[in-house]
């Protein structure tokens, strides 16, 4: 599993509801893009929820990296470059997925945080603690999915997180879910990745 996101973070005035209709329109095309796993349009908008910002910000998983090259290089990542500029698309490496215990339920709301991994600890043991994350994630009400990855580069990791409500239990930035795109949802490998 490989998790993807890039943030476009937009001007204070800005009318969010130009994304909410650009979703409308495009978001149906990865819903049988082949290697992904599922991407969620997430967006937060100033003043709602707590958000200090406007950012739409999608989330990816992907089975394959031969899904998210097709993505980055054939065409799909370009309409967004060519609507909004091209925005630097982190990546990180996965650790561990869960489907939650409202797994058959819509997701609402994502949670996404991201921390450092502070020199000196045992990267065995902060690995398994973000996979424990995870799981303890998933097996909150209302959760419908949960999964940890790393950066290694930057030496961070990210707990990502679906709910079907807007008080999930997890710490991070809340963004509202506009559409869910899961072609490959039931193949993300389950549980720790190594």
């Amino acid at each position: 599993m490989h998790a993807m996101q890039y943030e476009l973070t937009l001007p204070a005035d800005y009318d969010t509801g130009i994304v909410h209709a650009r979703v409308s329109r495009v978001g149906h095309l990865l819903d049988d893009w082949a290697g992904l796993g599922l991407k969620a349009y997430l967006l937060r908008e100033r003043g709602t929820h707590g958000s200090p910002v406007n950012q739409y910000a999608p989330f990816y998983l992907w089975n394959t990296v031969e899904g998210m090259n097709a993505f980055l290089w054939g065409g799909g990542f370009q309409g967004l470059s060519e609507d909004f500029g091209r925005p630097a698309a982190r990546q990180w490496t996965g650790l561990a997925y869960e489907e939650g215990v409202a797994a058959d339920s819509a997701a609402r709301f994502a949670v996404r945080l991201r921390r450092p991994v502070p020199d000196g600890v045992v990267l065995g043991e902060a690995a398994g603690e973000a996979v424990a994350e995870a799981g303890r994630l998933a097996r909150e009400d209302g959760a419908v999915v949960a999964a940890a990855a790393v950066d290694t580069g930057r030496w961070e990791t990210v707990h990502f997180s679906l709910w079907e409500h807007d008080t999930p239990k997890a710490d991070g930035d809340l963004f509202q879910v506009l559409h869910l795109s899961a072609p490959g949802r039931a193949a993300l490998p389950r549980g720790r990745q190594w």
